[in-house]
């Protein structure tokens, strides 16, 4: 069992200014296994961050042990730590599959620990490897000019909009394929990678991750994202955009977020391990003229 707790209940919210907010089945972390009406009235108006609320009336209220989600009134994160790295990066092997029908890399030596002997001391000996590929392997990041001609590259992309960004996590419910501008409107986005957990990271190297089920953002969605001053959009499915044979080869989230110099980082896994926000989000790669896109260690810093 998690020790942890969360409730489960229903409520109703009247605003001092006039009008109300109904909700059923809402879940709540808790902090422990047991929480007054009162108590847990409290933390529903500070995790949905509601002003100017006259009452808050709870029915329904059940008790379930599940790991926290993490929320405004209780936090995640380990105990005794100062922070935690949360890794985010599928990992790039030989042969690996990224997109179906795309070429596999193939990673091998260049020189040998064997053949370097001759250049060194007795008891001296080195391996360099090489690795052949396309710049669209594991998880990677889309710069402006993947998609648009001019567009900065990877050395162009500044630096504050690939590290130590401030982040914020989306959590995309099972069976939604497309994450529209609704879904987004609750989240503060404004100098933030916004990440969208949609749990299709589960089917990555499998024929089922390139179906045109895989959930992506909309072209609406990602114009709201730019128009509000997004840092950096990921996601943990194939593509940011749809790639069902319906969409007609049109890629307009790419177009939105890449017109605006956001960049994309696609083939993300990992992140149900974070919180809602309070972390911070790198998604960093070489800096290579020239180039679109390109593999990155993306990785997530938590404060516990």
């Amino acid at each position: 069992m998690s020790g942890q707790w969360r409730a489960q209940f229903d409520a109703e919210v009247s605003f001092a200014n006039g009008g109300g907010l109904r909700t059923d089945g809402f879940r709540l972390d808790i902090p422990g296994r047991e929480i007054a009406d009162q108590d847990l009235a409290a933390l529903f108006v500070r995790h949905l961050g509601l002003l100017m609320v006259a009452e808050v009336r709870i029915s329904a209220k059940t008790i379930i042990e599940e790991p926290h989600k993490g929320g405004r009134g209780v936090a995640v994160g380990e105990p005794g730590g100062s922070r935690r790295l949360v890794e985010l990066s599928h990992v790039i092997s030989d042969g690996m599959t990224t997109l179906p029908g795309w070429p596999a890399p193939q990673i091998g030596d260049w020189l040998t620990f064997a053949a370097s002997r001759a250049s060194y001391a007795p008891g001296t000996e080195f391996r360099v490897a090489r690795i052949d590929m396309i710049a669209n392997t594991g998880t990677y990041l889309d710069t402006p000019a993947h998609r648009w001609t001019g567009g900065d590259d990877l050395a162009g992309v500044p630096l504050n909009r690939l590290a130590d960004l401030p982040g914020v996590v989306v959590r995309v419910p099972a069976g939604t394929r497309a994450v529209d501008r609704l879904m987004l409107a609750p989240y503060e986005v404004a100098g933030r990678a916004v990440l969208l957990h949609t749990g299709w990271d589960a089917h990555f190297g499998t024929e089922r991750y390139g179906t045109p089920e895989a959930p992506h953002l909309t072209g609406d969605a990602a114009q709201a994202l730019a128009d509000a001053g997004v840092a950096l959009v990921g996601i943990d499915s194939i593509n940011i955009d749809d790639m069902s044979p319906a969409a007609g080869g049109e890629r307009p989230a790419h177009s939105a977020l890449l017109a605006a110099g956001i960049p994309i980082v696609e083939h993300l896994t990992g992140l149900g391990a974070l919180p809602p926000s309070g972390f911070r989000f790198t998604a960093a790669p070489p800096m290579v003229a020239g180039m679109g896109t390109f593999p990155v260690r993306a990785f997530a810093i938590v404060d516990s």
